[in-house]
């Protein structure tokens, strides 16, 4: 079943003030008739901390150029995240490329429980508690790009209730409000 992703808006860079977390950077050869050419290859992710997030791929000659080209990209791919009470509002388990993820909401205090790639797109999303795991490859282009992924398909549970015609705690404890 496909999600809805009506919460994803996107966002211009200039409204808000960003962080920006370097994820990976790496070294890339290209082979030419004199030897090799050696360029560098870096994912940036940003955020507001309050729910904005973004990632961008650069490519440059010099690993400074590389990383602003990746700020660069990043504020330009900026989405919305649903957050509810410093969490995720549901689990979910998404695919890019070989990239697997899993992510849960986790209780109050719990902290960020995720591998390097996804515990930068968290805390640049400003999630405070979250159980995340990488299931499939390792490699930080494919897991930062199902990260994000799972966080657009969250639905917005204020949403949820409003689009069933229930309240917030009946759509999460089954219970109406006395």
């Amino acid at each position: 079943m496909k999600q809805g992703n009506s919460n994803v808006r996107k966002m211009k860079a200039s409204e808000i003030e960003l962080t920006e977390k370097v994820v990976a950077i790496k070294r890339v050869a290209k082979v030419v008739k004199g030897g090799r050419r050696f360029s560098f290859a870096s994912i940036v992710v940003v955020g507001n901390g309050q729910g904005v997030v973004g990632y961008g791929l650069g490519k440059a000659n010099e690993v400074t150029d590389a990383i602003a080209k990746g700020i660069d990209d990043a504020k330009k791919n900026l989405i919305n995240v649903p957050i509810l009470n410093g969490t995720v509002p549901h689990s979910l388990e998404t695919r890019y490329g070989g990239g697997h993820v899993l992510v849960k909401p986790a209780a109050p205090g719990t902290g960020v429980i995720a591998g390097g790639a996804m515990r930068a797109v968290f805390e640049a999303a400003g999630v405070k508690d979250v159980l995340a795991k990488s299931k499939g490859s390792s490699n930080p282009h494919n897991v930062v790009k199902a990260t994000i992924k799972a966080l657009t398909l969250m639905r917005d549970p204020y949403m949820v209730a409003e689009q069933r015609g229930i309240s917030l705690k009946k759509l999460f404890e089954g219970k109406d409000e006395e």
